[in-house]
């Protein structure tokens, strides 16, 4: 079946105008893979079989204890699993930065986005999120369909700090992965305004997933100047395209009517004195 139209009809059956497009549902049906091949049809998928292969390696080597997530950008306000218990955490030796390049889902290969990944060095603030025991094995499999489909995160377990600064567990945290093609580091700051402010895809545009993450962030009460900061230039840049483009439109609904009336005037034949038809 063409991946347009899968993809197309399982946006409409799943998503209402306001939700995440990335819902739960969206991910039990196998939609992102559609979304992605839709945006970047070149671009290579991890197969399930190696999606089952890398999950399983990540829970023999999981720390005693309950299975946490501890998620940095869209996992804050969106994260469409199920789970019992979340909380403000801070993990250390990694930072969140708009490092991974995207041609699917927040871009295209004409136009690619950047979404968040963990980077090294630094500390984040995030929220962590703990999965029952008995949920563990079908949750995190619904995780890796989201997270792991293009090969560009490496998951780890990373030490997790509570508020008060006591450790209290390890928490799976999707890393970047320094191999991938899409790694891009220390990009110049104005490129990440313009990728950010023009970007979309299947599963949005760059800036909405940028300014949801800064939302989510507020709401949790969780500081994060330079994400504030960027989030406020992308704004105004957004604003100054869509006033080039009204002004662009503007300038061409104009042209058209004007070659309308010359186009109408060249037909119409009247004698001294007599009123044209209006």
């Amino acid at each position: 079946m063409n991946l347009n139209i899968v993809a197309n009809r399982i946006k409409k059956h799943f998503l209402a105008e306001d939700a995440p497009v990335l819902s739960r549902s969206l991910l039990l049906a196998g939609g992102v893979e559609a979304i992605y091949a839709k945006d970047s049809p070149d671009m290579p998928l991890v197969s399930e079989t190696e999606q089952r292969r890398s999950l399983k390696e990540a829970l023999a080597v999981k720390p005693v204890g309950d299975v946490w997530l501890f998620g940095y950008g869209s996992l804050i306000w969106n994260p469409a699993i199920r789970t019992v218990e979340s909380k403000i955490a801070k993990i250390q030796g990694w930072h969140r930065s708009f490092c991974l390049s995207v041609t699917a889902g927040r871009g295209t290969p004409a136009n690619p986005g950047l979404v968040l990944a963990l980077d090294t060095g630094g500390d984040c603030i995030g929220t962590a999120y703990r999965i029952a025991d008995e949920n563990v094995k079908t949750e995190l499999e619904l995780l890796w369909r989201r997270e792991m489909v293009c090969g560009s995160y490496i998951p780890r377990w990373v030490e997790v700090l509570d508020a008060e600064g006591n450790k209290f567990g390890y928490a799976l945290a999707f890393t970047i992965n320094p191999e991938s093609p899409r790694y891009v580091k220390d990009m110049n700051v104005n490129a990440i305004i313009e990728r950010l402010s023009t970007a979309s895809g299947g599963l949005g545009t760059a800036a909405d997933y940028l300014l949801r993450t800064r939302d989510g962030l507020r709401q949790w009460g969780i500081p994060d100047a330079e994400l504030e900061w960027l989030s406020e230039r992308v704004e105004i840049t957004c604003d100054r395209h869509r006033a080039a483009a009204r002004k662009q439109a503007a300038s061409s609904r104009q042209t058209a009517v004007d070659r309308e009336y010359r186009q109408l005037m060249k037909h119409v034949t009247s004698t001294p004195g007599e009123m044209l038809p209006i």
